[in-house]
């Protein structure tokens, strides 16, 4: 059994449960042990007091976000050149981990329903999409010119 200062352990049934005659410097250490163990549960409770660093936030003008392409939406999407011929489909769209921005786009060419294409790679500023995000076009492009592109692989 593990007592406190401060805190009485129950009687056992069977043990007088007389209590013993305490002078007033017991009792008065009994009662402000009470009153730091309160103190110290609610200090406790409510946490330490820490700086708060964390995120600032910023705020966003909504209007500008609603003119934005959803990554979601565009992924799918048919890849075609400026003579309006299909050369891919948009598979994945890249983040340039140190300059978080939308670096790459991630084409997949050549193939039939999704089977036995090859994945490369171009810089996504070099991708023109339409406002409603349903056109893409890759001006000057060919599949047989992606097709020369070096593979990529999606690392494991």
């Amino acid at each position: 059994m593990v007592a406190f200062a401060g805190f009485q352990t129950p009687s056992p049934s069977h043990v007088d449960a007389t209590p013993l005659p305490q002078s007033p410097t017991r009792a008065a250490r009994r009662s402000s042990g009470w009153i730091i163990w309160t103190a110290l549960a609610v200090a406790l409770a409510a946490g330490p007091a820490l700086p708060q660093a964390g995120v600032q936030l910023v705020k966003v003008d909504l209007s500008v976000v609603a003119k934005g392409y959803r990554i979601s939406k565009l992924v799918g999407t048919t890849v075609i050149n400026d003579k309006n011929e299909k050369i891919g489909t948009i598979d994945d769209v890249v983040a340039d981990k140190d300059k978080k921005q939308l670096s790459f786009a991630v084409l997949q060419v050549g193939g039939f329903l999704g089977l036995g294409g090859q994945l490369v790679v171009v810089p996504y500023d070099s991708l023109v999409i339409d406002e409603t995000g349903q056109k893409i076009t890759l001006p000057g492009a060919s599949k047989d010119e992606l097709k020369k592109l070096s593979a990529f692989n999606y690392p494991a």
